[in-house]
């Protein structure tokens, strides 16, 4: 930056703004400042008519608007085509006015807001409003080091948008982050708790390709006051999503799944940090192919790894250098199929190695579900702390499956056990009667 950007942005009091709003084409003409509009900061008059008015004076100038410190009581603000809102951080407050919705967007050609918290002060949203702040196929959005204060729907709410949130807080919310059937989207570094139903949610009306990233967050005590089985109660949800990357994420405290992937193809779950789930910790789920789940941490949970639904298609994966701990046989409804207290759960195309588990009350590893089962191998993992060490189906028509050179040790039922659905129907198999089995390997354990 030159010594007169330098000197323009100080005057009008934007120096320290993220990289993203201080793009050379606009950085020499500095902000607008709303306080020379008639904005008042600190007053209890509606003044949504004055900040509209700024912000489309400042589209048509190519400027950004600037908020200076203090609360502005504003409503139903439609944000211009060229939007840019800069406030200072922890400083700049809007508190929804209670009268339509808050702040939306549609087919802009870029929003950016940075230093702004949105605030619906315990107001409801209307029934139609998809969140505090909605933004429409809008290519071009960079929301950067702002606050979230409730949203009875959605905090921020996205459809059919790219470009990057980032370092944002978001709390109090239905759904933190909503971004559905997203174009070149990434959601990072930002800080989401205390939500009913879903932290982050990466969705698609259809299944297809999707690439949004979702890393370095931080999401914690989620809710599922919706309700069901799954659907709500997620840490980061992606559903019907192609090709989305979840990564190094700190995940704790959800009433079901920490990162839920359902009819995700090509889903790569890894290096998350996840506590305190009160369903499976990482799920791969229904019709998918292609999952990597890889060097994450579970501790607390009733299943670890869930790699699920051979039945609608559900098949390939890895599951590899995860540690997974202290898992339960309780959940948050009754038990059905193989149930809880399992650390991996899988069925088809996968391959399970080098990962430590450790405390699965009912199987380190479960593979198979009646016949579902197919070209399966788990290979090099440690487990130990557990009642069955590897449960693998032997219904008839159940396929292949290699379990080798694993460490499986403080086992109470056996190191591997054929299983008829949820019973055991053989005894331990690495001391005899494998042969039985033709289309399983066993070969090479360490049980002791």
């Amino acid at each position: 930056m030159d010594r007169r950007t330098f000197l323009s942005l100080a005057a009008a009091g934007t120096v320290g703004l993220p990289a993203a709003l201080a793009q050379p084409a606009i950085a020499a003409d500095a902000a607008l400042n709303a306080a020379s509009l008639g904005l008042v900061p600190g007053s209890t008059d509606d003044q949504s008519a004055l900040l509209q008015a700024a912000l489309q004076q400042a589209s048509a100038e190519d400027r950004p608007l600037f908020l200076p410190p203090g609360r502005y009581v504003v409503a139903n603000i439609a944000l211009p085509t060229r939007a840019r809102l800069v406030g200072i951080r922890g400083a700049t407050h809007l508190l929804y006015g209670g009268s339509g919705g808050f702040f939306f967007g549609q087919g802009l050609d870029l929003a950016q807001m940075a230093g702004i918290i949105f605030d619906d002060g315990g107001r409801p949203l209307p029934g139609d409003a998809p969140g505090l702040v909605y933004l429409a196929g809008i290519a071009a959005v960079h929301i950067e080091g702002c606050a979230f204060r409730g949203g009875s729907t959605a905090a921020l709410a996205m459809d059919e948008c790219g470009g990057r949130i980032a370092g944002n807080d978001v709390t109090g919310a239905g759904e933190g982050i909503r971004a559905i059937g997203s174009t070149g989207l990434a959601i990072t570094g930002n800080t989401v708790t205390d939500c009913s139903n879903n932290g982050i949610l990466v969705f698609r009306w259809e299944e297809g390709e999707d690439g949004t990233i979702v890393t370095g967050n931080r999401v914690e005590r989620i809710a599922a006051a919706a309700g069901g089985t799954g659907e709500n109660g997620n840490g980061i949800n992606v559903f019907q999503a192609g090709s989305v990357t979840v990564s190094d994420n700190r995940i704790a405290d959800c009433a079901f799944t920490a990162v839920r992937a359902n009819t995700a193809d090509n889903v790569i779950i890894a290096g998350n940090n996840c506590s305190r789930l009160g369903e499976v910790g990482l799920y791969a789920e229904f019709g998918f192919q292609g999952a990597v789940v890889a060097n994450n941490i579970v501790d607390t949970a009733a299943v670890g790894i869930s790699i699920a639904n051979f039945n609608d298609g559900g098949r390939i994966a890895t599951v590899m250098g995860n540690v997974i701990r202290n898992l339960s046989t309780t959940g948050p409804y009754p038990e059905d199929g193989a149930g809880f207290g399992i650390g991996i759960a899988a069925e088809a195309d996968v391959a399970i190695s080098t990962n430590v588990i450790d405390g699965a009350p009912k199987a380190g590893v479960w593979l198979g579900w009646g016949p579902f089962l197919r070209s399966a191998s788990v290979a090099s993992n440690i487990i130990r702390d557990t009642a069955i060490g590897v449960a693998v189906t032997v219904v008839e028509g159940a396929g292949s499956a290699l379990i080798a050179a694993n460490v499986i040790s403080a086992v109470r039922q056996g190191a591997v056990v054929g299983m008829n659905y949820a019973e055991p129907a053989t005894g331990d198999l690495v001391l005899g009667g494998a042969d039985a089995f033709p289309q399983l390997r066993i070969e090479g354990n360490q049980v002791g």
